[in-house]
């Protein structure tokens, strides 16, 4: 296989939903975000499993001043989502825009994934890009290992949007990822043919 049809099926930039069928229980019922994906693995953040701290529970946690009072309110009611399995402890956000963060990775056009610290002060600050989510951990899969659980019907793919990504109740993600595709994902058998 030449580099140039690795790059085609690069999975970058898609919401993989989980079918019935998935047996892992860190993605039952979940959408995932591929946020990077080339011949040595992939990297995605789980984007509808929130857990039970809010934006406000992290700043304060980590010594960041909510500046105003204004945003109290909407970052105790901004959940932080459980991204996957892998370094549960670190906290990631996905973000559209771009802006000058200290440690930020491109997924696709005008979304971006930052590690660094500026951007939870500047969105404490007030100075948060127009659509973010803040998740603990990401999901990460070994060379061929996504490629695999995609051949046995783990996952669905469909491309990533704002609306799914950042408008969607977390509790109807799962569904709602499932409809663009045409299908009622509640109807779906929990096993899977081959073709």
């Amino acid at each position: 296989m030449n580099h140039q049809s690795d790059q085609e099926f690069s999975l970058a930039g898609q919401l993989l939903i989980a079918t019935p069928g998935m047996l892992d229980p860190n993605f039952v019922r979940t959408v995932s975000l591929i946020c990077e994906h080339d011949p040595r693995g992939a990297l995605g953040i789980t984007i509808n499993r929130p857990s039970r701290l809010t934006l406000a529970d992290v700043l304060i946690e980590i010594g960041i001043p909510i500046k105003d009072e204004v945003l109290q309110e909407p970052l105790t009611q901004n959940q932080v989502l459980y991204g996957g399995p892998v370094h549960s402890d670190r906290g990631l956000i996905l973000h559209n825009g771009h802006g000058s963060w200290e440690s930020s990775i491109k997924i696709s056009g005008h979304l971006n994934l930052t590690s660094s610290r500026d951007i939870l002060e500047a969105i404490a600050n007030g100075n948060s890009p127009d659509q973010f989510l803040m998740v603990l951990g990401y999901a990460g899969w070994g060379a061929g290992q996504l490629e695999q659980e995609v051949l046995e019907n783990a996952w669905m793919q469909v491309p990533a949007n704002d609306q799914l990504l950042f408008k969607t109740k977390h509790s109807d993600c799962w569904s709602a990822t499932a409809a663009t595709l045409g299908i009622d994902i509640n109807q779906m058998s929990v096993q899977a043919g081959h073709a």
